[in-house]
Parts: C-alpha cells; sequence; structure tokens
C-alpha cells in the first residue's frame, strides 16, 4: 500500500485529490494538511511513501518547504502546479531542487476529464514510490572557454527525455562545449512550461538553447527544444538540416514524442547522428533509438542508478537500442569522445 499525504491550502483541491485517489486499490491518502508546518507534523507522525505539494501556500512556501525537506527527510514529492508562466519557473525549480514530477492543478473544466487526471495522478504516484531519490548534488558550470573547438561539429545530437529529464538534459548539455554539434531536444512537458525550460537551460548552458519554432537551419553551438505542444522533427532540404513542428496526434500519449523525433533523425541524419535517451516513464522513444541504431548512429541510454525513473531507458535496453548504458554524468564525456 503507498500511503499518500495530500499537502494544500485549499480544502477543495485537498478533498479532490482525496476523492480521486480513493479507489486506487494500492494507495492510500493517509492524511492532508493545509500548510508546511502541518505537514511536516503529519511526516513525522505518518510516515507517508508519497507528498504531493502545492507550490504556492501560507507560511512557507512550497519551494522553501521542499528545500527543508530534500535535506532533512528526502522523500518522493510530486509537486502540484498552476498553469501559468510563474508556475512554470517555480516548478521547474521544484524539480531542479529534489521532486520527482508535477501535476497540473485541476482547473474548473475538471468535470469533463475527471478520469483523464485521476488516471495521470495515480500513474506519478505509483512511479514516484518507486523513483530514487537522491540528495541534490550542483551541475558542473560549463567551460568559459569560447575558442574554437577541437570536435567535429557535422553530427546531430538527438536527446529524449520524460520524468526526470529537465534535470538530467541540464547537467548533460551544461558540460558540453559552446560550438558543440547541433542538439534536438522532446522532453514531455505541457506547453506552457517548454519556453521557461528553454529560457533556463539557456541561461546555464555555454550554448545556444531555443524553443523551436520549425524551419530553423540546425547550426552548431545551439540546441533546439520542442515545444510542449507540437512534435518535433528533423528535416534535409538539399544539404543543409531544418526544424519542422508537426501538429499531428499524440504518439505514445505524448505530443512532443521522442520516437518522432528520433525516427526523422534516423531517416534525415542516419550515421551522422548521436542518439541519447534519458530518465522517464513509459517506453516512448525505445523504437526510435533502435531506428537510430539500426540506420548506423551511435546510441545512449541512461542507466538505471542515475534515472529517476527508468522506464524509457529501460525500454529501449530491453529491445538492445542502446549502444552502451551509461551514468548521467559520464554521458558528456562520451559524447565528446564520438566527436574526436
Amino acid at each position: 500500500m503507498i500511503k499518500v499525504l495530500v499537502v494544500d491550502d485549499s480544502p477543495l483541491v485537498r478533498q479532490l485529490l482525496t476523492h480521486l485517489l480513493s479507489d486506487a486499490p494500492d494507495i492510500k491518502v493517509v492524511g492532508t494538511a493545509e500548510d508546511p508546518y502541518e505537514a511536516r507534523e503529519q511526516i513525522k507522525r505518518l510516515h507517508p511513501d508519497v507528498l504531493t505539494l502545492d507550490i504556492e501556500m501560507p507560511k512557507m512556501d512550497g519551494i522553501a518547504f521542499l528545500r527543508n525537506l530534500m535535506k532533512l527527510k528526502p522523500m518522493p514529492v510530486i509537486m502540484v502546479s498552476t498553469l501559468t508562466e510563474k508556475g512554470a519557473a517555480v516548478t521547474l525549480e521544484a524539480l531542479s531542487i529534489g521532486a520527482v514530477d508535477f501535476i497540473l492543478k485541476p482547473k474548473s473544466d475538471l468535470t469533463s476529464r475527471l478520469m483523464e487526471y485521476r488516471e495521470e495522478l495515480i500513474e506519478k504516484i505509483h512511479f514516484a514510490s518507486k523513483s530514487t531519490i537522491r540528495p541534490y548534488t550542483p551541475i558542473p558550470k560549463p567551460s568559459s572557454d569560447k575558442q574554437k573547438s577541437t570536435y567535429s561539429r557535422n553530427k546531430v545530437i538527438a536527446i529524449g527525455a520524460s520524468t526526470g529529464g529537465t534535470e538530467a538534459i541540464q547537467r548533460l548539455i551544461c558540460q558540453l562545449p559552446h560550438d558543440i554539434s547541433p542538439i534536438v531536444i522532446a522532453q514531455h512537458i505541457p506547453a506552457a512550461f517548454s519556453t521557461s525550460f528553454a529560457k533556463r537551460l539557456n541561461s546555464n548552458a555555454s550554448m545556444t538553447v531555443i524553443e523551436a519554432q520549425g524551419g530553423e537551419l540546425l547550426k552548431p553551438g545551439t540546441a533546439y527544444l520542442a515545444p510542449g505542444s507540437a512534435h518535433l522533427v528533423v528535416e534535409r532540404k538539399g544539404m543543409s538540416l531544418y526544424t519542422k513542428l508537426l501538429d499531428t496526434d499524440p504518439v505514445n500519449r505524448h505530443r512532443p514524442s521522442v520516437d518522432v523525433l528520433f525516427d526523422s533523425v534516423a531517416e534525415s541524419v542516419g550515421k551522422s547522428a548521436l542518439g541519447v535517451i534519458l530518465t522517464g516513464m513509459g517506453k516512448d522513444g525505445a523504437k526510435g533509438l533502435l531506428n537510430m541504431k539500426n540506420q548506423g548512429s551511435f546510441t545512449v541510454a541512461q542507466d538505471e542508478a542515475s534515472s529517476v525513473v527508468w522506464g524509457m531507458p529501460g525500454a529501449a535496453v530491453d529491445i538492445e537500442a542502446s549502444s552502451e548504458i551509461l551514468h548521467i554524468d559520464r554521458i558528456p564525456q562520451k559524447i565528446l569522445s564520438l566527436l574526436k
């Protein structure tokens, strides 16, 4: 039985989350709290397995509470976030501190998608209860040396991730040089969050990171993040490669889909590409990574020890889609050795 503590200052949200979880046979809401101080006492008394945590609360905000919690008693936390630019920035900060995942706060039209919301919440609690919680370690700073590197800049690096991916992607690209080969990224993220995520990556990495708009020429020293509302693909026009956005149906329940990105890279770039699949729940990207490998690309899967959830990389390993399995902090060096 997974014991859940719901922490939210809204009585309505506490009641709703408790109600949505009440029918799950292996989940029990053992308590609720309206502020971090009450939550602290409930954690000591009830020993929950998973916390759902509101970001905006009285007395102490969710971020300050999360930071204390991860120092004193690290445990799986799912943030309950608002679908706003401010909510996006704060949620990304929570993920950097150690939250496993987030779910968007119920909106007024919730009744029309109540079951869908319930299934997503239950799924995320299941994965959170099995996730690996580890102490926060600072992301290595990128080199400030802006001299031209000796690495090949004629490859394309394709990266896919889901749960835990915002931090894994940041750890990876922040250790790559400013003039690296072009990078294309598909991260499962809501549309309202991808702009904030691109800005966060751009401010921390030595390369330029942008949210793809479609039609951009792939250039060295630039990473192109799929927007949260569209599939990102790479298409060839003559000797050049360009981004393209597709508003087609979700694939593996996701748009952007990692499989869609990887398949396009396999077709357009072939053996001149590198494929990297990172932490995430589900199987999206496994078949696409295998497609890349079959076209001659070198492919890497993040190992289980450094993944928050070893779903997507594990699925890739199961079908022998990865040329190598590596800890997240060893992947940048592997990429650079392949670009020598």
